[in-house]
């Protein structure tokens, strides 16, 4: 709780600027400007933080957005520190209602990053060459973040539910849930986790964001672990059937040897005792 206050969290939008459907998750007002109820802020955002840590600890994946400039800097650190996706300056649209063309961009991306490398590049004209460097730099500023990205996410977590409008319309479309930081001027209903609080100021963000990323982080590291306990399991199981159905025939065929061995030294022996020396006979 004293971080939300420290961080400015209950501090909503203007009066005038509200949105009705916010009314509940709201405490009062003062000088004009709507308080946030930092109670039930704290309620939801324990619960949204609990559904992040429970998708990332099956192994799935979580998409951060942010494109206002306030969020862009704390989305990306976030994102990059937890490993999870991120779009932090624009939102292309399809990016998740057109999944074929996305991927047609990123596949552009990667090509010319690869003639960069390997010295292609240079081969080219002056002209050409800052073309394709503009072009490069266009698609990595707004697909960095998700350059890896092979299929669609299975949550997205957005600053600010009206700035990213069109990337909340395309997750509901898709029906991937968002988790969102929502003001008092939000629209609470399009979105399924709902984060009540300021959705401007810099250190609200970072927080929230910093939260979220935790949850992520600490999800994911019980999915590793649970990885790694599977795979001790599997190959102790492997170990075992191995010394069940271990092939004992050559074990078998070393005895049998073993025992016609035996035998044969001791019919040896008998021979010996029942056989009378020249000696003996003549007396």
């Amino acid at each position: 709780m004293k971080e939300l206050l420290e961080a400015g969290v209950h501090f909503g939008h203007q009066t005038r600027r509200w949105n009705p459907k916010m009314k509940e998750y709201i405490f009062g007002e003062r000088n004009g400007i709507h308080i946030i109820d930092l109670q039930k802020t704290l309620k939801m955002f324990r619960e949204a933080s609990r559904f992040v840590s429970d998708i990332s600890a099956q192994g799935r994946t979580v998409l951060f957005v942010g494109t206002k400039r306030q969020a862009q800097e704390a989305v990306a650190e976030e994102a990059k520190r937890c490993g999870a996706y991120f779009v932090n300056h624009r939102w292309l649209g399809g990016t998740l209602t057109n999944w074929a063309t996305l991927q047609k961009s990123i596949k552009r991306l990667k090509l010319l990053k690869a003639m960069t490398e390997d010295g292609r590049m240079e081969q080219l004209s002056k002209k050409e060459r800052a073309r394709l460097d503009r072009e490069m730099k266009h698609l990595h500023q707004n697909l960095e973040g998700i350059e890896n990205m092979t299929q669609l996410p299975d949550a997205m977590f957005v600053v600010d539910s009206n700035a990213e409008e069109i990337a909340v319309k395309e997750a509901r479309r898709m029906g991937v849930p968002v988790v969102a930081v929502v003001d008092t001027n939000c629209d609470p209903d399009v979105v399924d986790w709902i984060i009540p609080g300021n959705d401007d100021a810099l250190r609200a963000i970072r927080l929230f964001t910093t939260k979220i990323a935790d949850a992520v982080a600490e999800g994911r590291n019980a999915y590793q672990q649970s990885q790694v306990a599977e795979q001790k399991s599997a190959e102790d199981q492997a170990l075992v059937e191995g010394v069940e159905y271990v092939d004992t025939s050559a074990y078998e065929q070393y005895e049998k040897q073993e025992g016609d061995y035996v035998e044969g030294a001791e019919a040896q022996v008998e021979g010996a005792e029942t056989t009378v020396p020249p000696d003996e006979e003549e007396r």
